[in-house]
């Protein structure tokens, strides 16, 4: 075996091509293992656990094109990184040959679309106030994608657009539907009466997904950035948006998507809330739900419920919400029923060692509520972006025991793209842990939408059957996949593909997760 690096310095290339490159490298022969990334600590983690890491790549710096390569033999390896330059140079070329305007500031392209009234931007986070804060002086409500920016920055632009009565979504905002319009990693949804604000990305797309499914539709749907309800930020955008909502004719119901907000915030959102006649739902996760009751609102305790409440009140249900609650409940109780027969099945599956679970997330929303149902079920569960510091994870690329790991944390994306685009981090990850002897269960999400991967559910498909064949006794799979029929990579067709490689694939995160919980019981 084989292993060898190419080091670029001071070379820059945006992580698709990056993907691209790196896939393209798998394929060669004798190659075992492939990647190519800048010089993080983060990525220099990755490829040592991967058997990557030579003594170049270590001493190359964030700046530095990462190229590493293990394969059957030098002259594989060898090959291998003479192709990843080949490549680099033609997309280089193929980029200098488009012949297609493309401005390149937000001067030009509002002089190209003056009737423009919203930017998208998705810049590296040490440009990206720069950026948005051009676009807010411009006029333009602002969809910020990037990551990574500082928070003085978040509050100093929230408040610009405040000032302004421009909205500022993010940063970090994964998605939105404004006016029918997806923005981001959003699905294929219906117009309807229903409209959100979340702080969450993947939280607004499993609501609005699950909204979609059982026949609802969507006014409008906003994201805010994770840290929004933060007490630094104070929620400045959230409120925004809510009064916006609340004055809009053709929102009926309201849906509030969150992590637990800070109190005060807490407190000054809830206060709108109890000012409006609006049927309201609020999904905080995680908090008590006696303060959205005191706000005169409809408290949900996961994403799942607060898209069958809103489903329902949207209907225009003359029933009184509390019996709309039971009758919920009472259906998810005797859902719960079902899932334990599921899960002794496949208990019976696995060995006496096996017995932990392991979850792998593309959506950081999914992987908190994941362990909020988790800890219900077995206890505590370690995580890089834990629901205790006590539980935080010493090195996020090794499991301890009950372990869910959000992939799509700030650690793992930068100088590479968010696992919802490129799968390759999870799908090493499945293999490691179905090879761990103490796995019982993986617990994986898959994200479909717009701009997200062509086909998450076929390539998630085969790192689990890789897993399968890495280990005599494989740990169960359970899945559940948020999209809809509309969406480009076809609800069903996902499901199927993941049924095909024998995951359990259920309707939602929450499912998932107390499938997996029993089964581990």
């Amino acid at each position: 075996m084989s292993i060898k690096s190419l080091i670029k310095r001071s070379e820059y290339h945006d992580s698709v091509t990056l993907m691209l490159v790196a896939r393209e490298l798998l394929n060669l022969p004798g190659v075992l293992d492939a990647a190519v990334v800048m010089g993080t600590e983060a990525n220099k983690g990755i490829l040592a656990e991967a058997d990557l890491l030579t003594a170049e790549v270590q001493a190359a710096s964030p700046n530095d094109l990462v190229i590493a390569v293990r394969a059957e033999n030098d002259e594989s390896a060898g090959a291998a990184l003479a192709r990843a330059e080949e490549l680099l140079a033609q997309k280089r070329a193929v980029a200098a040959e488009k012949e297609e305007y493309q401005p390149r500031s937000i001067d030009t392209a509002v002089r190209t679309e003056p009737e423009a009234n919203l930017a998208v931007i998705s810049v590296a986070g040490r440009y990206a106030a720069r950026e948005a804060r051009k676009a807010l002086q411009k006029g333009l409500h602002v969809f910020l994608f990037s990551d990574n920016m500082p928070l003085e920055d978040e509050i100093e632009l929230k408040r610009y657009a405040q000032e302004e009565g421009l909205l500022l979504m993010g940063p970090d905002a994964g998605t939105a539907i404004i006016n029918g319009v997806a923005l981001g990693f959003a699905n294929a949804v219906p117009e309807g009466n229903i409209g959100l604000v979340a702080a969450s990305g993947t939280g607004l797309q499993e609501v609005t997904s699950l909204i979609a499914r059982r026949g609802g539709g969507v006014s409008q749907a906003v994201g805010v950035g994770g840290r929004d309800l933060s007490e630094t930020v104070g929620g400045i955008m959230m409120m925004e948006s809510l009064i916006a909502l609340q004055e809009d004719p053709d929102t009926h119901v309201l849906v509030l998507i969150s992590k637990p907000p800070a109190p005060g915030v807490a407190e000054k959102v809830l206060g709108l809330v109890g000012e409006s006649d609006k049927p309201t739902v609020v999904c905080f996760l995680g908090s008590d739900p006696s303060a959205v009751e005191a706000a005169g609102a409809v408290p949900a305790t996961t994403l799942e419920e607060a898209a069958l409440l809103a489903g329902r009140l949207a209907a225009g249900s003359q029933q009184p919400v509390e019996r709309i609650i039971a009758e919920i409940r009472r259906d998810l109780r005797r859902r719960d029923e079902e899932l334990e027969k599921l899960a002794a099945g496949a208990r019976a599956r696995l060995t006496e060692e096996q017995r932990y679970v392991r979850g792998l997330f593309c959506g950081g929303t999914f992987c908190y509520e994941a362990m909020l149902i988790l800890r219900d079920l077995i206890g505590d569960v370690h995580s890089n972006a834990p629901l205790e510091k006590r539980l935080k994870l010493a090195d996020s690329n090794k499991s301890l025991a009950h372990t869910c790991v959000d992939l799509g944390e700030d650690e793992f994306t930068v100088g590479r793209l968010h696992p919802m685009l490129d799968l390759s981090l999870r799908n090493r990850r499945i293999q490691w842990e179905a090879e761990d002897p103490e796995t019982a269960v993986i617990l994986l999400d898959v994200v479909l939408g717009y701009g997200v991967h062509p086909d998450p559910a076929g390539e998630t498909a085969e790192a689990i059957r890789a897993g399968r064949d890495a280990t005599p006794n494989s740990p169960i799979f359970v899945a559940h996949v948020c999209g809809t029929a509309g969406d480009p990579q076809n609800l069903a067709e996902q499901e199927r593909k993941l049924r095909e490689a024998e995951a359990i694939v259920v309707g939602s995160n929450a499912t998932a997760a107390r499938l997996a919980g029993m089964i581990a019981t």
